[in-house]
């Protein structure tokens, strides 16, 4: 039974704290789109894309207002488009990128995400022509993201395609120099990329997932903050068992507006993922949690030890919550997009190679990190090789979204907006990996890869 102490403290969090549901996003399957005529499969998408989500983002709009809980994006994933495009004898990947657009644009949601391929073990049909139109695809287009998978605990990483992403990403940033950059802002690459997560730029439908489903993407960082804040000195065994209960809290939220959306859409409920998503919104961060268990500044040594904690408990917390969890679930560290994270970084308390030792005990990767412009693709592959690497081996999900600032250097800002927020532009190793990057083939899977 709810009291009413239970319902005062959820009005609080959703008022002070920035709780909110992050996402509802509806997957698709376009596998019944192919055709050998570019211009028949476009519109077949377009068809099925506008039928299936045409109330969606209605049906958010509606739960918001009924329940008062804010939900900030409502969003498409998509069949990685690669799939598709396989089938065409004419192979005009913008051309569907602009299909798609199209389709985001009459759904009216913030972002459709699956123009993406899956290349961990090498490239199939319709791969290549795909990754060679990121750049141009995501210059023309504003709704429209974009993500590669390279690489997997079972598979091992696929070097030429790490090689190739970097030229992708570098490029990128070149075609959308005039608008900040924005382009690899809105491009993942992965290694063990899932095929249920509802947040962006990362989102697509994988093949093992239904015809259409609705999966709902949580958040709450200023809630877990406040809670710590409010508990004083206890110990971390103290602080972990707080930060479970805090997460469970979050997660039943999503769950029933999860539940809510799919019993309205007649689309199935597929998972909650109960990440803590941070914004640049002064304390809806991530790297304030890590300073509120006693860390002088993030990126401190104890930073690493800090979020192990953090994203350990929030896992089981979170899970006891939701009948289905999936996605990546877990704590987020973009940079640009976490207020903490933007200062650290601005104060040099914050490094690469300190993101990077976080990236092994925490969800996603390298995210939203400026780079100077003038960084060459091999040394952007070898970043991408290094964070794959920490994923492969500790057989989880880790990503690189770097944005090369083209034109500035160390100490410059990029400034994108809304919730991809903005940041200083942070220093890189300046000797050469382009000898180790050519040498392409793949790096074998390790031997945890070895279960059967």
């Amino acid at each position: 039974m709810l009291n009413a102490r239970d319902i005062l403290e959820t009005i609080t969090m959703i008022q002070d704290e920035h709780l909110d549901v992050r996402t509802i996003t509806m997957g698709i399957s376009l596998l019944d789109c192919c055709h050998s005529d570019v211009d028949i499969m476009c519109q077949k998408v377009y068809d099925k894309i506008t039928r299936y989500a045409r109330d969606l983002v209605a049906t958010g709009e509606q739960i918001e207002k009924e329940f008062g809980i804010p939900i900030i994006n409502k969003r498409i994933s998509v069949t990685p488009a690669a799939m598709i495009l396989a089938s065409c004898d004419n192979k005009d990947a913008v051309k569907l990128a602009k299909t798609l657009e199209k389709a985001a644009v009459a759904c009216g949601v913030n972002f459709l995400g699956g123009f993406s391929a899956l290349v961990q073990k090498g490239f199939g049909p319709g791969d290549r022509e795909l990754i060679e139109a990121i750049p141009e695809a995501l210059s023309v287009t504003d709704h429209i993201c974009s993500s590669v998978n390279i690489g997997s605990t079972k598979t091992g990483i696929n070097m030429d395609a790490v090689g190739l992403m970097g030229k992708v990403v570098r490029k990128s940033a070149e075609l959308t120099a005039d608008r900040d950059c924005i382009g690899p802002a809105k491009l993942v690459v992965f290694c063990n990329a899932p095929e249920d997560n509802p947040f962006m730029a990362g989102a697509f439908h994988g093949a093992g997932e239904p015809d259409c489903v609705i999966n709902v993407g949580v958040s709450g960082p200023g809630v877990v903050r406040a809670a710590l804040a409010k508990a004083g000195d206890c110990d971390l065994t103290a602080v972990a068992d707080l930060i479970k209960k805090t997460a469970f809290k979050i997660t039943r939220m999503g769950q029933l507006v999860a539940s809510e959306a799919s019993r309205r859409l007649g689309v199935p409920f597929g998972i909650v993922d109960l990440s803590l998503a941070p914004t640049p919104a002064i304390g809806d961060s991530v790297a304030y949690i890590l300073e509120e268990m006693g860390l002088e500044c993030c990126g401190c040594h104890g930073t690493t030890a800090a979020l192990a904690l953090l994203n350990d408990a929030v896992k089981k917390g979170g899970v006891m919550a939701s009948s289905h969890v999936g996605g990546l679930s877990g704590a987020f560290i973009p940079v640009t997009e976490d207020a903490g994270m933007i200062h650290a970084a601005r104060c040099g308390a914050l490094s690469l190679n300190k993101l990077e030792a976080m990236t092994a005990v925490c969800s996603v990767g390298l995210d939203m990190i400026n780079i100077p412009g003038d960084t060459p693709a091999e040394v952007i592959s070898a970043i991408i090789a290094d964070e794959a690497a920490i994923g492969m081996v500790n057989s989880k999900t880790t990503a690189v979204r770097v944005i090369p600032a083209i034109g500035k250097s160390v100490g410059d800002e990029l400034s994108f907006g809304g919730l991809l927020g903005s940041g200083p532009v942070m220093p890189l190793s300046t000797y050469s990996p382009a000898k180790f990057i050519n040498r392409g083939g793949r790096i074998p899977a390790p031997m945890q890869s070895l279960k059967n």
